[in-house]
């Protein structure tokens, strides 16, 4: 019997989330759900219909789990306590700040209606959460250190794309080398916001537009681009299009540790990330957290969850002594 899969929302991760679904056996999808006119959206998957999302609680029953495609700024707050109502529900919410107050809401809501709610399911909150709290679990001597990049920031380039005078534009974060290195090296340094990540922005300027006013507006922009080193560099659309058309991602987490009696052996664990398309990877890892949502619900459990709480076997599509023989 497969699991019965809901998309709701159909941009880059919807689509990332369809593409994953495919590769995984025991899941099908059975619905897409969007704001937009049904009749409007074509999707890849032959045979499955799209609704618009009013229809969706009338679905319950026909859905395993929704996985919730919306933005963390404005859409999750709100669609993940309301869906949890009606589904087992998984989403990739990545404002860390706020991720305390959105499991307390998504918990009520899932816990007193049966449901199992996964939040912040992705890479980063995600898979890098796991390896810090691995890394602080085996070194708890030690210090943390997360790297993005290099890669696309949606958020970052959505910002310069505000700035008037600017037709388009995109934002790569990227890791500074020395910074890396003084990590690896076991050294624990002490590292400023501006001495661990460059910004570089691409940016595609109106016809006439002021480009000093717009890199200065750009590299003074506070809490995007004014506490790093930050390059503008003017281009053409059809060098963005040409250049920076794919959405790419990445990064590191690295634990550097001591033990012995007196801390005289240093350790350094690091797990790295080099993506090709950043949704589409993280669709990946809402897709596994989505089949282990479905388990922890069958096994009666309730309430919101987030990747600390899933046993790293629930994830996989095969059962455990498959997994103790080939991966043990």
């Amino acid at each position: 019997m497969k699991t019965r899969v809901g998309i709701l929302g159909y941009g880059n991760l919807g689509r990332g989330i369809e593409c994953s679904l495919k590769q995984n056996d025991d899941m099908e999808l059975v619905a897409v759900f969007t704001r937009r006119n049904p009749d409007t959206v074509k999707i890849l998957t032959e045979g499955v219909k799209v609704y618009h999302v009013d229809d969706a609680p009338k679905m319950k029953d026909d859905i395993d789990v929704m996985i919730l495609c919306g933005g963390s700024a404005t859409d999750l707050p709100e669609q993940t306590k309301e869906y949890a109502k009606y589904f087992t529900v998984v989403d990739s919410f990545d404002t860390h700040a706020k991720i305390p107050e959105h499991f307390e809401n998504v918990d009520k809501a899932a816990t007193e209606n049966g449901n199992v709610a996964v939040i912040s399911a992705g890479w980063d909150p995600g898979m890098f959460s796991i390896n810090r709290l691995y890394g602080n679990a085996i070194l708890p001597q030690g210090k943390d250190y997360t790297f993005w990049g290099k890669g696309v920031s949606q958020g970052h380039s959505d910002a310069i794309r505000r700035v008037e005078g600017v037709a388009n534009g995109k934002q790569y974060t990227v890791p500074i080398d020395a910074a890396l290195e003084a990590v690896r090296s076991g050294a624990n340094p002490e590292l400023t916001t501006r001495e661990k990540h460059l910004r570089e922005c691409y940016v595609v300027a109106e016809e006439g537009a002021d480009l000093a006013k717009i890199e200065a507006e750009i590299k003074n922009m506070p809490n995007y681009f004014a506490d790093y080193d930050t390059t503008v560099t003017f281009i053409t659309e059809e060098e963005l299009q040409r250049d920076h058309a794919g959405i790419p991602h990445g990064g590191f987490v690295i634990r550097s540790g001591k033990t012995g009696w007196n801390g005289e052996n240093t350790h350094i664990i690091e797990y790295s990330l080099k993506l090709d398309s950043n949704p589409e990877f993280t669709a990946s890892v809402i897709v596994a957290c989505a089949r282990a949502a479905v388990r922890m619900k069958k096994e009666g459990m309730k309430g919101c969850k987030t990747i600390f709480d899933i046993p790293p076997a629930y994830l996989s599509a095969v059962d455990g002594a498959e997994l103790r023989k080939a991966l043990l």
